[in-house]
């Protein structure tokens, strides 16, 4: 004997057409066999779900089961009309499923909404074709193909489209996410492999390129910038690669090693379609061996110890 529809689809007796429907909803897209192809209990509890729905979606058949008429198998529980199942018995397809796997016209409420897309365009509930009363399963997708995508460092900063092309030849344009990463994976749904139920879907890894100067930290991007020691000292308006073209920068006098300056908005892009900062840390970088700035510093001695605040 199949178990009561209401706690199958955790509903009270009681529950509203719109509670029934809702509860249905919520537990068919959790438990849909596109969704759990690896997972055969997901798709029997499927079945059974659909038949609970089918069954007190229809305004006849949960009357006739709230008076003990019919069981939820939707068989009736004794014979009426004087031997016979007359009138009183069980009027079986009314808002259920047809052997193409569509729904009938009856009194239950028409999901086909829920299903038009939901599960990758595929018909309304033809997907459904396999679950439950005997009825053959879905044809198989076809196979997903995967692919590795290799983006450079500044494309991926900017989010610049990526062509790429696919097993059939094809060649189609990639949007890349807010806050793409590497490693994240990309699903292009229908441009697998084809097959009977449909082609298989496209599954893209991003992997980003690493940059000769540029390096990564979270939404920003770090740069280490030569200056000069006249450039330090007097300060400058300096050139600076960023991921969208070079900007000039302003080097305030006495500037050290070390100081870091923040480029607004000139990092990566967020989840939130905001992009972080280019945070530009000072170098200086001296000649290795130059007669003339021994001479100019020849006689000036500069007494400050700049490691003391390191007890040094």
């Amino acid at each position: 004997m199949a178990a009561d529809p209401y706690s199958i689809l955790g509903v009270a007796r009681s529950a509203s057409e719109k509670d029934v429907k809702s509860a249905y909803r919520k537990l068919a897209k959790e438990l849909h066999p596109d969704h759990n192809k690896d997972n055969p209990k997901a798709a029997e509890r499927f079945a059974e779900v659909t038949r609970a729905y089918d069954l007190l979606s229809d305004k006849d058949k949960r009357a006739k089961f709230d008076r003990g008429e019919i069981d939820a198998d939707g068989n009736p529980t004794m014979p009426f009309g004087g031997g016979g199942f007359g009138g009183g018995g069980f009027r079986g397809g009314q808002g259920g499923f047809r052997h193409d796997g569509g729904f009938e016209s009856g009194d239950g409420p028409d999901l086909s909404d829920l299903f038009e897309g939901l599960f990758g365009g595929r018909g309304g509930m033809g997907g459904m074709g396999g679950m439950g009363g005997g009825r053959r399963p879905p044809p198989p997708k076809g196979a997903n193909v995967s692919y590795r995508l290799q983006v450079p460092f500044v494309e991926a900063a900017t989010r610049a489209a990526q062509r790429v092309t696919l097993s059939s030849g094809s060649t189609i344009e990639l949007k890349l996410p807010p806050g793409v990463e590497s490693g994240q994976q990309m699903r292009l749904a229908g441009k697998g492999e084809p097959g009977p139920g449909g082609p298989g879907d496209a599954l893209i890894t991003i992997e980003i390129a690493p940059h000769p100067f540029f390096v990564r930290d979270g939404d920003n991007i770090r740069l280490d910038l030569p200056i000069t020691l006249e450039e330090a000292v007097n300060g400058a308006k300096v050139k600076v690669p960023t991921a969208d073209g070079a900007v000039m920068l302003t080097v305030a006098p006495g500037s050290s090693s070390g100081r870091t300056l923040r480029l607004k908005g000139k990092g990566f892009s967020r989840k939130d379609g905001e992009r972080g900062d280019q945070l530009v840390t000072l170098q200086i970088d001296l000649p290795a061996d130059d007669a003339d700035l021994k001479a100019r510093l020849a006689g000036w001695h500069d007494g400050r110890n700049p490691r003391a605040r390191l007890g040094a």
